[in-house]
């Protein structure tokens, strides 16, 4: 089964866009689900048009495929920034607050060792929540 990487992002106005790495697909939307949904939208709509016009497309698209949706981090921090705090997230990445608010305000990127740690940290607490039983 193919897998393809897509990126989700947010822009300056609140909207989101997912496009994909390597393929030419790409949405857009008011919320990460709604860019998402566009997207395969489109996938589907080039496929159709591409038959009925007798175009080559994509092979993929014949065949089972899985997207993997990946936020850049300031759209990571900005969408989950009303559920996980900055100091949370500095609990649990060890990140300074102050360095991670200027990632999630655009000032600064982060370097790719500081990205790996803010998706450990957000693993190990998917990780603990999944295993939690009431």
């Amino acid at each position: 089964m193919k897998k393809i990487d897509a990126i989700i992002g947010r822009a300056t106005d609140g909207t989101y866009s997912v496009y994909c790495e390597n393929e030419m697909f790409s949405g857009m939307g008011n919320s990460a689900e709604a860019a998402k949904a566009d997207m395969m939208t489109q996938m589907k709509f080039y496929k159709e048009s591409a038959i009925e016009t007798g175009f080559e497309y994509p092979s993929f698209l014949d065949e089972e495929y899985e997207i993997i949706y990946k936020f850049d981090t300031q759209s990571l921090l900005e969408y989950y920034s009303g559920i996980i705090s900055l100091a949370a997230l500095e609990r649990l990445s060890g990140i300074n607050k102050k360095q991670l608010w200027s990632y999630l305000h655009g000032n600064s990127k982060p370097r790719k060792q500081q990205v790996e740690k803010i998706e450990n940290a957000l693993h190990t607490l998917g990780s603990e929540l999944i295993s939690i039983s009431l």
